[in-house]
């Protein structure tokens, strides 16, 4: 009996990571990936405007913190005349952009 529950609690917990990891992937598809791309390499007629990074790239993603990505998924980000290059994530939580920022550094290779 005491396996069956700890099955039971191991396969609702398993579960409920798979769910996040698809929710995580739609709050990308939804605001990031118009820019980003889907892939994360910023090929994107916008993400080639804007001068986009290619997130796949190691050294690109050495460039910035987890704490320096929360907050521009945050914050936004502005270049130096104060012009909005990204807007805020908006309708997240706080930790739905730590998921975010995880599902970016799984494009690293």
């Amino acid at each position: 009996m005491k396996k069956t529950i700890i099955l039971a609690i191991g396969f609702a917990f398993a579960t409920a990571l798979c769910v996040r990891a698809a929710d995580t992937k739609e709050i990308f598809e939804a605001n990031c990936s118009k820019c980003h791309g889907s892939d994360g390499k910023g090929q994107t007629k916008m993400g080639q405007k804007l001068g986009i990074k290619d997130y796949t790239d190691a050294k690109v993603q050495a460039a910035f913190t987890d704490e320096q990505a929360f907050k521009a998924l945050k914050e936004g980000l502005k270049d130096a005349d104060d012009k909005t290059r990204m807007k805020p994530a908006e309708g997240v939580t706080d930790d739905e952009i730590k998921a975010l920022v995880k599902y970016v550094r799984a494009f690293k290779q």
